[in-house]
């Protein structure tokens, strides 16, 4: 597996181990996320990456 230097929010307040999600772009032409609690790590293109923050920003999945 590739050597991911995943970084964390400023909002989750330093090096969390309480469910943080954590991101890596440092890899050529993969966005890696993982969650702090479980480490299983997903990899995206940096395309699929950029739609799905889009559509976070749009509110597309938002629950209400």
């Amino acid at each position: 597996m590739a050597q991911y230097e995943f970084r964390t929010a400023a909002a989750c307040g330093g090096p969390c181990t309480e469910g943080c999600v954590e991101v890596a772009t440092n890899v050529s032409g993969i966005v890696a996320i993982r969650d702090t609690k479980t480490e299983a790590v997903m990899q995206f293109t940096p395309r699929e990456w950029q739609d799905f923050l889009a559509g976070a920003k749009a509110g597309e999945f938002d629950l209400a």
